[in-house]
């Protein structure tokens, strides 16, 4: 099945108490984000012991943008939320 085709349906002649059930292939599962609220500290997946853990500034759309407190106020950088964990 391609991405861009609907769930396949049930039979509901052979199930008919599953008429509104859709079977959903194992890829297309939604992945759960952890909730990270602005000015949590967040770690990267891999991230170094010996670097400090991320300030969160904001998640939108699947990106969130983190900094360092050594960095300054207007530097920051783009990460996709699901490399994202709390400190």
């Amino acid at each position: 099945m391609s991405q861009g085709q609907p769930p396949q349906l049930i039979d509901t002649h052979r199930y008919p108490s599953r008429s509104n059930q859709h079977v959903v292939p194992q890829k297309q599962l939604a992945t759960v984000l952890e909730l990270l609220p602005p000015g949590s500290f967040v770690t990267l997946e891999n991230q170094p012991n010996d670097l400090p853990p991320f300030q969160l500034i904001q998640c939108k759309g699947g990106r969130c943008w983190v900094r360092q407190q050594a960095w300054g106020q207007h530097v920051h950088w783009e990460v996709e939320h699901r490399r994202l964990k709390s400190a």
